[in-house]
């Protein structure tokens, strides 16, 4: 679920550019007829979704491939993930990308640290969230942190840097103003949060949210929502190519796009930033595409393909 908040904020209009531009980019990627659709308490954002907090996992959730160690036990915040690629030769050398894995697995052993309030500009939103998981027990922030894995080994063959807004190493979070400014200050020429949603069964597809125009206190978008909606639009086509999902059914008006002013993992980013909402983890179809390991690395090969397509222009 897109993170900033536990509340689902309230609807909003769906603009008619917003459907446009995915209809254009579906065509140039191959069209978007859907094959089978794809497949949140958020730590930034869901609008259709439940708003719910999911309990942790439970053991028989089946358990992603994972690159790295358990989190430390501190719960101190620790340093960016280090960078790595953007030494090997290819279409994206001299680029630097950002990954940020919506949530935290451990976050629910935190709830005092998450819940503290903190300034997203135009208002004070909760640290961070839970998150949501499948019925079975597979969370959000496995699936998040798994296909941002599969995501960077992507990115890195084509020469990009790439940087974790974090990468299993820390007890919680981090915040959702810290993911933003780790961010900025890799000077990332496009961001990308990873995340599932948690809505009610039925509710089905993936959708890209884009930043609206925001200015307060230390948020201004006004130099990113364009770029920010070509990023987005370009991943919303070819993820529907990549995967064979259909665009939400719920959210965004079957456009696959939605504009939020209100999580500040957008509003405080200077850079080119969306959100992915890869899928509903509470809906049994969807949750049997998150929960495949071939469904995931689909996944992460259409969000490199509109991260590789926005960066070379």
């Amino acid at each position: 679920m897109p993170y900033d908040e536990s509340v689902p904020p309230t609807r909003r209009r769906r603009s008619l550019l917003a459907a446009t531009a995915f209809v254009a980019v579906c065509l140039t990627a191959a069209g978007c007829g859907a094959g089978d659709v794809v497949g949140g308490a958020q730590a930034e954002p869901r609008q259709g979704g439940s708003g719910t907090s999911a309990p942790p996992p439970s053991k028989s959730a089946p358990a992603p491939e994972r690159a790295s160690a358990s989190p430390t036990p501190s719960a101190k915040p620790s340093k960016p993930s280090k960078s790595t690629g953007g030494g090997a030769t290819g279409p994206l050398s001299g680029k630097t990308v950002v990954i940020d894995p919506g949530h935290n697995p451990n976050n629910h052993l935190h709830t005092r640290e998450i819940n503290r309030q903190v300034d997203i500009g135009t208002t004070r939103k909760e640290c961070d969230t839970t998150g949501t998981s499948t019925n079975s027990g597979y969370a959000e922030a496995q699936f998040t942190l798994d296909v941002s894995h599969r995501l960077r080994t992507l990115l890195q063959k084509q020469g990009a840097k790439v940087v974790l807004t974090y990468d299993n190493d820390r007890a919680y979070g981090p915040c959702v103003d810290e993911r933003a400014r780790i961010g900025n200050e890799a000077r990332a020429d496009a961001v990308v949060s990873v995340h599932a949603d948690g809505s009610a069964a039925g509710n089905r597809g993936f959708h890209v949210i884009l930043p609206g125009p925001v200015r307060g206190g230390a948020a201004d978008t006004s130099k990113i929502v364009e770029p920010s909606r070509d990023l987005g639009t370009r991943i919303a086509g070819l993820f529907v190519r990549a995967t064979g999902s259909a665009p939400s059914n719920y959210v965004g008006g079957n456009t696959g796009l939605d504009v939020r002013k209100d999580l500040g993992g957008l509003n405080l980013s200077t850079a080119p930033k969306v959100f992915i909402e890869c899928g509903n983890m509470r809906d049994p179809k969807d949750a049997a595409l998150l929960t495949s390991a071939g469904w995931r690395q689909k996944a992460a090969q259409g969000i490199a393909d509109g991260i590789s397509s926005y960066l070379n222009g």
